[in-house]
C-alpha cells in the first residue's frame, strides 16, 4: 500500500530558536560594552556617546583643548547613568591614540565600538583660497585619525571576533558641495578607506559602516548666515532641520548585535536629500 502520509510541514527547531533568539536580543543593548567617541565633548559626538552610553556602554569623554566644556559634558553623562571618564588627547597623532586607548581600556575596559567623529573647522573655500597646510589637517582627521584608531583597537577585537567602526562622514561628497574641496576631498578617501576596511575586517566579525549626515545644525553653526541656511533646508524632502539624536541613534544600531550582517554601508542621515541612492 502506497505511503500516504502527509508530509510534515512543521517548522524547523533551528528556525524556532532563531526566530526566539532574535526577538530577546532585539534591544540594541550595548551592556558591557565600550565605546569610543572622538571629539565628543560637544556637536554630534556629544550625542552620539551619550546615546551609546544610555543604552549601557562605557564611553570617556575625549576632548583636545577645551577641559571646562568636557567636564560639562562628562557631568551631563553621569547624570544620566553612563559610565565616563575624562581623557585629553590629539586623536590625529600616534602618541594622543595611545594614550587616549590604553586610558579607556585602564579605565572603562577593552574597546569594542569606535566612532570616527572628531574634526576641526570646515570653512568654505575656493581652491586659491586654501594651502596645503589645511587640505593637510583634513586628512589628519579624516584619514590619519580613522587608520590609527583602528590599527591600535584591532588586538582586542581580533581576539573578541567581534568589533564595530563607525566613520560619520558627510552627505558633502556624494553631492560634490562646492566650495568645499578640502573637506570633500578628505571624505571622500574617508569613505573609500571605510569600504576597503569592511571588507579585510568582515572574517573577524568586526563591522565598518558610515553614516552620513546632511548639516545638522549644532554650536559650530551658530555664526552661519541664515541665507546659507534658508537654501539648504528648501532642498530637505522632509523639510525640517536634522537633529544630533537622529545621527547618534543610527550609530546605535550599528554598534549593537543587531547589525552583525551590516557592513561596508553608509546610513545617510538627511531627510531623504540623496539624490545619489
Amino acid at each position: 500500500i502506497p505511503d500516504t502520509t502527509i508530509p510534515d510541514t512543521t517548522i524547523p527547531d533551528t528556525t524556532i530558536k532563531t526566530e526566539q533568539r532574535q526577538e530577546s536580543t532585539m534591544s540594541f543593548n550595548l551592556e558591557g560594552k565600550t565605546a569610543i567617541v572622538t571629539g565628543n565633548s560637544t556637536g554630534l559626538g556629544k550625542a552620539i556617546g551619550l546615546a551609546l552610553g544610555k543604552r549601557g556602554a562605557a564611553v570617556p569623554i575625549n576632548f583636545f583643548n577645551n577641559r571646562n566644556r568636557a567636564e560639562e559634558t562628562l557631568a551631563e553623562y553621569q547624570a544620566a547613568g553612563v559610565r565616563s571618564a575624562l581623557l585629553q588627547a590629539d586623536v590625529t597623532n600616534e602618541s594622543g591614540v595611545d594614550q587616549l586607548v590604553s586610558e579607556t581600556e585602564k579605565q572603562l575596559g577593552n574597546v569594542d565600538i569606535v566612532v570616527l567623529n572628531a574634526t576641526c573647522d570646515q570653512p568654505l573655500k575656493t581652491i586659491e583660497e586654501y594651502d596645503w597646510e589645511f587640505y593637510q589637517s583634513m586628512i589628519d582627521f579624516f584619514l590619519k585619525s580613522p587608520f590609527l584608531l583602528t590599527r591600535r583597537v584591532l588586538p582586542s577585537m581580533k581576539e573578541k571576533k567581534w568589533g564595530r567602526i563607525i566613520n560619520i562622514t558627510s552627505e558633502v561628497f556624494h553631492r560634490a558641495v562646492s566650495p568645499f574641496s578640502a573637506y570633500v576631498a578628505a571624505k571622500g578617501a574617508q569613505i573609500g578607506w571605510s569600504r576597503s576596511m569592511s571588507q579585510e575586517l568582515a572574517p573577524h566579525g568586526i563591522t565598518v559602516n558610515m553614516v552620513a549626515p546632511g548639516w545638522v545644525p549644532v554650536e559650530r553653526h551658530e555664526k552661519d548666515p541664515q541665507e546659507m541656511k534658508d537654501a539648504y533646508i528648501a532642498t530637505v524632502p522632509m523639510q525640517r532641520w536634522g537633529q544630533p539624536d537622529d545621527v547618534a541613534n543610527a550609530c546605535c544600531y550599528l554598534a549593537c548585535s543587531e547589525s552583525d550582517f551590516v557592513t561596508g554601508q553608509t546610513i545617510a542621515v538627511n531627510g531623504g536629500n540623496s539624490p545619489w541612492m
